[in-house]
């Protein structure tokens, strides 16, 4: 059995991640790496609070087999430019080394669809240059997840994202052929692809029509 190590356990597509591993019979352990002590929903789970700006402090607790990178922010949440790089670029990369370094095996991080480091808009450049820094990296299996717009019940109720759900519902009829990409997902659905891509043989790169028909297998 393995050891899976979440960073994100508490945004919408990590903590349905959480929740479908800790009843997976594949995994024995699930460390959750967040900011503050939070109750455990299961005793295989293990709560390792950490400050992300020392994370040279907890090296030695990132050491598992398969690592879930999660966590992600918005510009309306981290204003600041340099913060915001931080959090979405030198933060994946740093855990991704530190992940490389103890030698875990599969990495499987979150990106987003239309990702590049060409990108002018800094949400794309900064996945875009963070995909590329990590694929650099000596994992056996290295994965990217590329969702579109998520569906599912957030902690954190936001206008805009309501009014996007609102309007993806609208237009998805007519997002045909090399369009359907761009359909709204259910988070769940990209959860359990996470879980079955990295239990298989695959890897690489994954967008909503792969993982709408991994996530169902």
């Amino acid at each position: 059995m393995k050891t899976a190590l979440i960073f994100g356990s508490t945004g919408l597509i990590g903590g349905i991640l959480l929740k479908l591993l800790a009843s997976d019979k594949k995994y024995k352990k699930i460390k959750v790496f967040v900011r503050s002590s939070t109750s455990k929903i299961d005793p295989k789970i293990e709560v390792v609070q950490t400050d992300f700006a020392k994370l040279k402090n907890i090296k030695s607790e990132i050491k598992g087999d398969d690592c879930f990178f999660c966590i992600g922010t918005t510009r309306k949440k981290t204003p600041n430019k340099q913060d915001y790089i931080n959090a979405e670029y030198n933060l994946p990369v740093t855990i991704g080394k530190i992940c490389s370094d103890n030698n875990v095996q599969n990495f499987t991080y979150i990106s987003s669809l239309g990702a590049s480091s060409k990108k002018t808009n800094l949400y794309l450049k900064n996945k875009g240059m963070a995909e590329e820094e990590l694929r650099k990296l000596n994992f056996k299996k290295f994965i990217v997840i590329r969702p579109s717009f998520l569906i599912g019940k957030r902690i954190e109720e936001r206008l805009g994202e309501k009014i996007g759900i609102f309007a993806m519902k609208c237009i998805s009829p007519f997002l045909v052929g090399d369009l359907k990409k761009y359909k709204s997902i259910n988070a769940e659905i990209v959860a359990k692809s996470m879980i079955n891509i990295s239990n298989s043989e695959q890897s690489g790169v994954f967008e909503p029509p792969q993982l709408l028909r991994i996530g169902r297998e």
